[in-house]
């Protein structure tokens, strides 16, 4: 039968001792991992698209951005369009009147008057576009005012023709820069008025033929 009693304990330290000893000093560091390879940078477009946009000339407030500075432009004229609404409309509406005399007879004395009303209106949204020097909120005016004027069977062509009479009347009584101003903003005006009055609806005369060919000319 096979002897399987433990090892007694000076024959084990007698083993221990026969076995080499580990070498003396400081264990190797273990090895380092390897490093990922760098990042190539970016291309000097992709950079260029990261950069934020140019900031706009025209600024909203409900966009979280500051209004417009009517301090920017011209303010003493845009004071002086104000005082002077009154006289400036009346002189523009004569002058369409006298350049076109179709003109009054689309027109009754109430319809005259209330085009008289609106050309104040129209004085007034001109100064902020003078006192700003910003020609925007005279042509985002002429946006907003098209389903009014066509309710009242009042054709688009017809109110540039009148905006084009105030620029004539009030652009002489002005400095050279603040007529430059309130030219661009008043010839803004014009062509969203005469783009959106080529729309089926308004009450211009038409060419009879191209009305007939195609509905809406």
């Amino acid at each position: 039968m096979t002897d399987v009693s433990p090892e007694p304990k000076p024959r084990r330290a007698a083993r221990a001792a026969l076995s080499p000893a580990p070498a003396s000093g400081p264990s190797p560091a273990p090895a380092a991992p390897a490093q990922a390879p760098a990042r190539p940078s970016r291309p000097a477009r992709a950079r260029r698209a990261a950069a934020p946009a140019t900031e706009p000339s025209h600024r909203h407030p409900n966009l979280g951005l500051p209004p417009l500075d009517l301090t920017a432009g011209f303010p003493a004229a845009a004071a002086a369009l104000r005082r002077n609404r009154s006289a400036i409309a009346a002189a523009a509406l004569q002058a369409v009147v006298a350049h076109e005399p179709e003109f009054a007879d689309r027109f009754d004395q109430v319809g005259l008057r209330q085009l008289l009303a609106d050309a104040e209106v129209l004085i007034d949204r001109l100064a902020i576009s003078v006192a700003s020097n910003d020609p925007r909120p005279m042509a985002e005016y002429a946006e907003w005012i098209d389903p009014i004027f066509r309710r009242r069977r009042v054709s688009l062509w017809d109110l540039a023709a009148l905006c084009a009479a105030i620029r004539d009347t009030a652009a002489p009584r002005l400095d050279e820069a603040a007529a430059a101003s309130l030219t661009r903003a008043l010839n803004a005006a014009i062509e969203v008025l005469r783009k959106n009055g080529r729309l089926g609806g308004d009450t211009h005369k038409r060419d009879a033929l191209l009305q007939w060919l195609y509905r809406g000319v």
